[in-house]
C-alpha cells in the first residue's frame, strides 16, 4: 500500500512494486455442453429475450392502481397479460422495459379505461382469466403472439388515439 510523501517509513523495508504472476492462464473459451451456438433460438413460445426483464414487473405493479378490472379479473391477470407485451416491445428495440412499453399494452387492453366497450371485456375475459397464476404459461404466451408487430411498433399518444375504436386491430383478437 502506498503512504504519502511526508510519512516517515523505515530505510530497511522493500517498496513493493508490481510483479507479473510466473504463469498466465489460458484464455477462456465458449465451450460448455449446453451453451447455445449462434442466435437466441426463435420459436412458438419462446419469448423474446431482453436485458433487465425484471424492471418491468416494478414498473408494472406501479401502475396497478390506475387499473380498471371488469369481468372476473384481477389485478395479477391484468398484469402478467400485458407484462409479456411489454416485454416483448421492449426486446423489438433491443432494450431494457421502460413505462411506455407498459402504458401501450394496458392501454391496448383497456385497463386504463374505465368504461371499456363491452366486447372487449368480454374478450379479454376470456384471454386474461387465470393468467395471473405461474402454470399459466402458455395462454399467456398467445396473448403476446397474438398482438401484431405493427402495435408494438406505435408510441403510446397513437395507441392512446387509436383506442377504443380499433381495439381489435392493436390487439389482433
Amino acid at each position: 500500500m502506498s503512504a504519502p510523501q511526508f510519512a516517515p517509513t523505515p530505510v530497511l523495508n522493500d517498496v513493493r512494486v508490481y510483479g507479473s504472476p510466473d504463469v498466465a492462464p489460458e484464455s477462456w473459451v465458449n465451450n460448455r455442453p449446453t451453451d447455445i451456438e449462434g442466435f437466441q433460438p426463435v420459436g412458438e413460445h419462446l419469448g423474446f429475450q431482453g436485458p433487465d426483464q425484471g424492471y418491468a414487473l416494478l414498473l408494472a405493479n406501479r401502475l396497478s392502481n390506475r387499473l380498471h378490472l371488469v369481468g372476473g379479473l384481477v389485478t395479477a391477470d391484468a398484469i402478467r397479460g400485458c407484462l409479456n407485451i411489454a416485454l416483448r416491445r421492449a426486446s423489438l428495440y433491443g432494450r431494457a422495459p421502460v413505462i411506455h412499453d407498459l402504458t401501450i399494452a394496458f392501454t391496448m387492453w383497456g385497463f386504463f379505461d374505465a368504461n371499456p366497450p363491452a366486447d372487449l371485456v368480454t374478450t379479454r375475459a376470456e384471454l386474461f382469466k387465470g393468467v395471473g397464476n405461474v402454470h399459466h404459461y402458455a395462454e399467456g404466451r398467445s396473448i403476446v403472439d397474438m398482438v401484431p408487430e405493427a402495435t408494438l411498433r406505435m408510441t403510446p399518444a397513437q395507441v392512446t388515439s387509436a383506442y377504443p375504436a380499433t381495439w381489435r386491430t392493436l390487439t389482433g383478437a
